[in-house]
């Protein structure tokens, strides 16, 4: 149970440290949120509970698949402003691309 609240405490640090730069510094934010500090923490949290490379090794070449089919969610935030969208529709608009992008691996790929 204390490992879950760590787990919790620490994600939860690192969302709002990145929520706050951001609003300092977008371009400092946008590098923070680059970073795969998810997946550090995923990896390693993973690593510590069970200690099987086989299972990281297998969950890290899915990640390589999945991290350029995510990007489509971006592009709508990105111009939102030049399509006249708000924040809710370029929101949604970007969680479709991205659910049609991943979807489609998902059924297609063996």
């Amino acid at each position: 149970m204390l490992s879950i609240v760590i787990r919790i405490t620490i994600s939860v640090a690192v969302i709002l440290a990145v929520s706050e730069i951001s609003r300092r510094s977008p371009r400092l934010g946008a590098l923070l949120l680059s970073l795969p500090l998810v997946s550090i923490l995923a990896f390693s949290m993973s690593w510590v509970h069970q200690h099987d490379l086989k299972s990281l090794s297998r969950m890290a070449r899915e990640t390589l698949i999945l991290v350029p089919l995510t990007l489509p969610f971006f592009f709508p935030l990105a111009f939102a402003e030049r399509l006249s969208l708000g924040f809710w529709s370029a929101m949604g608009m970007g969680l479709c691309l991205a659910v049609i992008a991943i979807g489609a691996w998902m059924r297609l790929a063996p």
